[in-house]
């Protein structure tokens, strides 16, 4: 048969069925009004470098009340451990400074007080009667993933480190069927290139939206989605005349996954302040008297129960 005819054929077909005419349509069409439609908005590397930067400066130290969600395991490891929320007050302060303390819903008994100083980490569990230490480079050590909670875990999701001009950085486009976003692709140098981090931004408003960080060979270390931006105001700053050099929005829901520390936590953000001088002494954290001592890195260290 001529492939001309033939090719006519498959189109006529096609035109037939998709008019109803000799059988089921084929396609279907959706119109979107204008008001539905999602914003697709343009920017350049730079200028996404600038606004990224201009908030990891500007962002000193953070006061905030939460309600704080953990979950702990995954599909892989077998068993999912859901927790209850909890109310956590936390105190971040640059360079790395943080102190975190979760409390019971009603009663107001204290869960747990983290406190970490860059160096060392200190965690205190009442109920277990334990106190935890150790440096903050030390890796996951428990088969109880919501023992391998750290404090700086929080730190890095709520003060972030600046692209320094040195740094090689990569600018995509990704588009999936939720949103359409850009990528930052910070680069670590030395004998091979690997990927550092990544900072994801919504095209619908150019917001920040994830933040991941990656170790050695590419292991994914930190995975954290923010959204709800909220604007900040106070005595000295109105959205109409913003303080120069000071943060205009900050997100209200911060998800932290920790893929190979095995647990997630889900912060909702209920108060907010990025202003406060906080005194060093507030991230004092000492053992409490009659708790066992439980320092993790080293041989003698207790084994999890």
């Amino acid at each position: 048969m001529n492939i001309r005819v033939l090719t006519w054929m498959v189109w006529a077909t096609l035109a037939s069925l998709s008019c109803g005419c000799g059988g089921p349509t084929i396609k279907t069409t959706t119109k979107l009004p204008p008001q539905v439609r999602p914003v697709v908005r343009d920017a350049t590397r730079d200028e996404l470098l600038d606004k990224y930067n201009e908030i990891a400066r500007a962002v000193k130290s953070v006061n905030a009340t939460v309600e704080l969600k953990p979950t702990a395991g995954s599909k892989y490891s077998g068993i999912i451990e859901e927790y209850h929320e909890v109310k956590a007050f936390i105190l971040a302060r640059r360079p790395a400074q943080i102190r975190v303390i979760g409390q019971a819903p009603v009663v107001g008994t204290t869960i747990f007080d983290m406190a970490s100083d860059g160096e060392t980490f200190r965690v205190s569990i009442p109920s277990k009667n334990k106190f935890i230490i150790g440096s903050i480079a030390s890796e996951r050590t428990s088969d109880k993933p919501i023992e391998n909670l750290r404090p700086q875990h929080l730190l890095d999701a709520l003060l972030w480190s600046e692209v320094r001009k040195e740094e090689s950085v990569l600018f995509e486009e990704f588009n999936d069927e939720a949103a359409r976003y850009y990528v930052l692709t910070v680069l670590r140098g030395g004998y091979r290139t690997e990927i550092l981090r990544k900072i994801w931004f919504d095209r619908a408003d150019l917001q920040v939206s994830r933040l991941q960080t990656f170790g050695p060979r590419g292991v994914l270390l930190s995975d954290v989605h923010v959204s709800d931006w909220q604007p900040i105001v106070s005595d000295q700053q109105t959205l109409s005349s913003p303080t120069p050099g000071a943060v205009s929005a900050f997100p209200r829901q911060i998800r932290i996954e920790r893929p190979h520390d095995d647990y997630r936590l889900d912060l909702q953000v209920l108060k907010l302040s990025l202003k406060e001088e906080v005194p060093l002494d507030r991230f004092n954290l000492e053992q409490p008297p009659g708790s066992d001592l439980v320092r993790v890195g080293e041989a003698a260290e207790e084994k999890p129960r």
